[in-house]
């Protein structure tokens, strides 16, 4: 693959993490404006993801359909259109309906990328393209706590991503000579598939030992990294009464965390294995929860979340690079779908019932959940080695250095 063509990728996970942190950030605002309770962010939270597992099982079919580069800059231009919808949006039942193009978007995207990079990229590459996720995923809340400080306010953060997407959508347009040079000889868009292109059966894909951990993994992953990701902002100001733009620009600090973490991981694969990068990410995450429970003030909050954020660096990239390691690669788009499909019912379910307990119970219990979800995580990681009969680890080792 041409280095210009693993730029316009990089790029488009950069676009990918940008919407990301934008709605948590922006929320104690908004509620306000759209009188609507605060724990109904989980309500849009809830329809995006419905929308992400909807186009994360279709991408088989629809890379198979498209390829790679076509159905990344419909997927960016679905996100871009949706961005702009919501700076319009002045009742809840419209931010729900500009929703649904969001998640069919990013779903798309999000498995296809994944599987290209897993199956044909060493580690340091899969490290990298989530750094690229997390500078976007950073980004957003910098530019909504900037918009919300001015007369645009949080409709023009919206708007100022809409554009940045608009244009990431030209730039991946103008690459498609690219992607359809690298689809000569194998085609990207078979890349990751069964033998001869067909998929693997999901059935089978199940069976294989290990697959249900891996897939539980993913799932309290990702009810970890979006609870904390929308509700930071909204335990800052409830929890430790910080003012809400103050409180915007400390919750960027936990996708900080990620973007620098996932820069540093890369490097990291040189010297350490999957297995080690994953443990390591664990004993972060636990200490960035710590102190998140045991802040005394505003920098211990936001050392807190950068923690956090470090911790999660490596956990998600290392997840989806053993996927070919583990399970072989025979049918690791299918199985892409699948995690991607777990990581986004993760996604779904937990943000919204950790807004109630957060609004009936207390905003203090955010750190709480997600230590819960850490050991959670950690436990079906470890069994999933097992059960995969403990490759993951020797073999990811000969991925990151042998490509």
């Amino acid at each position: 693959m041409t280095p210009a063509l693993l730029a316009i990728i990089y790029l488009s996970f950069v676009s990918l993490g940008l919407p990301d942190g934008l709605l948590g950030a922006a929320w104690p605002a908004m509620h306000s404006d759209l009188g609507a309770a605060v724990s109904l962010a989980g309500t849009i939270s809830v329809v995006i993801c419905l929308g992400t597992i909807v186009s994360s099982l279709m991408t088989d079919r629809l890379v198979r359909r498209l390829g790679t580069g076509r159905l990344t800059a419909a997927s960016v231009a679905m996100t871009a259109v949706a961005l702009f919808g919501f700076s319009t949006c002045t009742a809840l039942w419209q931010l729900v309906l500009w929703a649904i193009p969001y998640g069919l978007g990013a779903g798309a995207v999000d498995a296809a990328l994944n599987a290209f990079v897993a199956t044909h990229y060493a580690a340091r590459h899969m490290n990298w393209l989530h750094c690229c996720w997390g500078i976007g995923a950073a980004m957003g809340p910098t530019v909504m706590s900037w918009q919300m400080a001015g007369p645009a306010s949080w409709p023009g953060g919206y708007r100022v991503v809409g554009v940045v997407q608009v244009a990431l959508v030209a730039a991946i347009a103008l690459s498609l000579p690219l992607w359809r040079d690298r689809a000569t000889g194998t085609d990207a868009a078979d890349e990751g598939h069964g033998r001869d292109g067909v998929p693997a059966a999901r059935r089978e894909l199940l069976r294989r030992p290990g697959v249900p951990q891996a897939m539980a993994g993913f799932l309290c992953y990702c009810a970890l990294e979006s609870s904390c990701g929308l509700w930071a902002s909204t335990l800052l100001v409830l929890g430790h009464g910080v003012p809400a733009q103050t409180a915007a620009l400390l919750a960027s600090l936990f996708y900080v965390g990620i973007t620098v973490g996932r820069l540093l991981s890369g490097m990291l694969t040189l010297r350490l294995d999957g297995r080690q990068l994953l443990r390591l990410g664990e004993v972060v995450m636990a200490l960035g929860l710590a102190t998140l429970l045991l802040a005394p003030g505003k920098l211990a909050l936001g050392a807190g979340l950068a923690l956090l954020g470090l911790g999660c660096a490596p956990i998600y990239p290392q997840m989806i690079q053993l996927t070919p390691v583990r399970f072989g690669t025979d049918g690791t788009q299918s199985l892409m779908g699948m995690q991607m499909a777990c990581a986004y019912v993760g996604s779904m379910a937990f943000p919204p019932l950790m807004g109630l307990v957060m609004e009936r119970v207390s905003p203090l219990l955010l750190p709480v959940v997600a230590a819960a979800l850490l050991a959670a995580m950690t436990v079906c990681l470890e069994v999933c080695d097992r059960r995969a009969g403990g490759v993951g680890a020797k073999a990811a080792d000969g991925e990151q250095t042998g490509r």
